[in-house]
């Protein structure tokens, strides 16, 4: 067990609107509470936070932190379902990336069905709500 583990959460397009977005499917919780609240609960890891709606910013810093991170849990909202580039940079990175999603991807549309970064993911967790995150962060400890 590493002294102070470092686990990077990045969340994609529209993940910044939690809270505000379609409630029904994504709650009413903003991520920012959520965030406090997991670093109040985990005191001996150090998180730290990015999200954005551009493809090439998630890709630079997965590239960052993959190199020096014990986890990385991602969210990539729905690039999750079409971005190769995403999943090319999970692949060649060497920090393991757990997949997670706030709704049960399965019980939606057809096309959120599938993953292109699945595949270079330590493994998916969906459909727990914001609980999704600290599931995938107990997997690292």
């Amino acid at each position: 067990m590493f002294e102070c583990m470092k686990i990077q959460i990045i969340n994609g397009p529209n993940l910044n609107l939690l809270g505000k977005r379609e409630p029904g499917v994504y709650g009413n919780e903003g991520f920012e509470s959520f965030f406090a609240a997991l670093q109040t609960r985990y005191p001996n890891i150090e998180f730290q936070y990015f999200q954005s709606n551009v493809e090439g910013e998630i890709i630079n810093q997965l590239h960052e932190v993959g190199f020096s991170f014990e986890g990385i849990v991602m969210n990539a909202g729905a690039y999750t379902h079409t971005s190769v580039a995403i999943a090319d940079a999970i692949a060649a990175i060497n920090t393991p990336v757990i997949e997670v999603h706030i709704s049960n991807v399965y019980a939606r549309e057809e096309f959120r069905h599938h993953s292109m970064m699945a595949k270079n993911c330590k493994g998916i967790i969906t459909g727990f709500g914001l609980l999704s995150y600290e599931l995938a962060v107990q997997s690292f400890l």
